[in-house]
């Protein structure tokens, strides 16, 4: 699973002209759900994302998350994410999950994040759609699931 989190004053999202989905003052995912990605990754990375310390105290500094900030969050699924370019110039998306379990997978995290925000919106998943932004800061993090899961020792 690949996630890009935008720190947002607004987002939202429209297909076909009609706005399906949107936030104020919280977080943009854009979220890439790749083959193997499982429920056990799908929560690490969403409770990574909600304590995320990336909203400014009042001295300034990052060192609030989303959830100290009653902050919103708009989820937007993007299997682009998982493109690979290493060879040829037209990238490949063989490392994106098949999009019965990716739709899975992202309505999950979306139910999940929204059990712990007060407004979660979302796209259309597979639709052509037209995101629109205000970036805060600007504050941008990519986050990959593979990085959050345990290691073993051998």
């Amino acid at each position: 699973m690949k996630a890009v989190i935008q720190r947002v004053a607004s987002a939202k999202v429209e297909v076909d002209g009609e706005l399906v989905g949107s936030c104020g003052h919280g977080l943009l995912i854009l979220l890439g759900v790749a083959v193997g990605d499982t429920e056990e990754d799908l929560d690490r990375m969403l409770q990574k994302i909600l304590k995320l310390r990336i909203f400014e105290d009042e001295n300034g500094k990052m060192n609030r998350s989303v959830q100290d900030i009653n902050g919103e969050m708009l989820v937007v699924s993007q299997f682009t994410l998982l493109a690979n370019y290493k060879h040829g110039n037209r990238p490949d998306y063989m490392g994106a999950a098949a999009p019965a379990e990716a739709n899975r997978l992202y309505e999950q995290f979306v139910e999940r994040a929204s059990a712990s925000l007060c407004h979660v919106g979302h796209g259309q998943f597979g639709a052509d759609m037209q995101v629109s932004l205000v970036n805060d800061g600007p504050v941008t993090i990519v986050m990959e699931s593979d990085v959050l899961r345990p290691t073993t020792k051998a």
